[in-house]
């Protein structure tokens, strides 16, 4: 009896201690026939996983609206040569990609680009650039 006790902790154990590996789609939060292309002033950055955000304000007729930016997970950005200090508060940038589903001022700057690599084209834009044109976010 002791042994079978042993027995189902010790899985109930190893069970809890696998990590749930869960990953949303991101067609399902963004919607790949809104694109957007929107530019503004860089007010916050979140260097965080699963995704890094940057939030920037962006004027338009009723004021200002503040966007968002889902960004690849840490650990990519990284490997791409990003960190958290790649923009600064202040900057202004352009962000093209697609737009949240529910019409949220949120977008998703990575999809596009990954559809055209995923399709081994070149893609002919890049999805993040500072006000002189230059691009923030791309596989180098």
């Amino acid at each position: 009896m002791r042994t079978k006790i042993a027995t189902l902790l010790a899985g109930i154990g190893l069970a809890l201690s696998v990590p749930v590996v869960a990953h949303h789609a991101v067609g399902g939060e963004y919607d790949p026939n809104k694109p957007v292309t929107v530019t503004g002033t860089v007010t916050k950055i979140d260097w965080v996983n699963p995704h890094a955000r940057v939030y920037f304000d962006v004027a338009d007729p009723s004021g200002t609206t503040t966007w968002s930016v889902e960004l690849a997970a840490r650990v990519v950005l990284e490997r791409m040569g990003w960190n958290g200090r790649s923009l600064k508060i202040g900057e202004k940038i352009t962000v093209k990609g697609d737009q949240a589903r529910s019409g949220a001022p949120m977008v998703n700057a990575r999809a596009r680009e990954q559809r055209a690599l995923r399709g081994g084209a070149t893609p002919e834009e890049y999805p993040i650039t500072r006000a002189d044109g230059t691009p923030v976010l791309n596989d180098q």
